[in-house]
């Protein structure tokens, strides 16, 4: 995986998130539309490519943790906006932005976490529960040891104590647990192939009408 072998070779610990989900996007899991950038006007015409509304983050390996450092503008919904948010993440002084991820506004509001870890005894190991805010608050999650089979995607999904949120919520329909069962089964064959990635955090991943997206994405490396 040439994305991979570049982050090596240069030493980085992690993707950036942009990165990460290029490479999750090679592996057949949904991630959103999106586009770096590195001028005021080039984020006006990715906006504009996207499609408004667009969210804006600081972007970069080592800006892991976007939300803390208050480099996240969601919402963006028109030029004035965008150039606004793009003027305050490259004017910090606190923290080095040279580069803005312009990212589709996904406003799906089922939040779930995947993620792929390795343990000690048995390996890599596939995680799935409730995300967002949710995840740390709930610990609602389950776990299982690659390979996973689609049978283990499944019983996977219906683990976790807040299952119900997989069914029809609010007349939205039911999530499409065969394209979730895919995403499982693949962040588990990631994790037999790639004995270089140590985790992957997608949290949180998306419900739009039925179908799972990534929204953000972390692939920490063993480097």
């Amino acid at each position: 995986m040439k994305i991979i072998e570049d982050a090596l070779k240069r030493g980085a610990k992690a993707l950036s998130e942009h990165e990460s989900k290029l490479f999750l996007a090679e592996q057949g899991i949904p991630v959103t539309r999106e586009t770096v950038v590195t001028t005021e006007d080039e984020a006006v015409a990715a906006a504009a490519a996207i499609g408004y509304p667009v969210v804006l983050k600081g972007s970069g390996e080592a800006l892991s943790h976007k939300t803390e450092l208050n480099l996240i503008a969601l919402d963006m919904r028109d030029e004035a906006d965008v150039r606004t948010a793009f003027k305050g993440f490259v004017s910090r002084t606190d923290v080095e932005v040279k580069e803005v991820l312009v990212q589709q506004m996904v406003k799906g509001d089922r939040e779930l976490v995947i993620g792929l870890t390795r343990d000690d005894q048995f390996g890599p190991c596939v995680m799935f529960g409730l995300g967002g805010i949710f995840t740390e608050i709930l610990e609602d999650i389950s776990f299982r040891v690659a390979p996973l089979e689609r049978i283990d995607a499944m019983e996977m999904m219906d683990d976790i104590r807040g299952k119900k949120i997989l069914g029809p919520v609010r007349r939205k329909p039911a999530v499409d647990r065969d394209v979730l069962a895919d995403i499982l089964i693949a962040l588990g064959q990631i994790g037999l192939d790639n004995e270089k990635i140590k985790e992957i955090d997608i949290n949180p991943l998306k419900i739009v009408d039925g179908k799972p997206i990534a929204v953000d994405a972390l692939v920490v490396l063993d480097n």
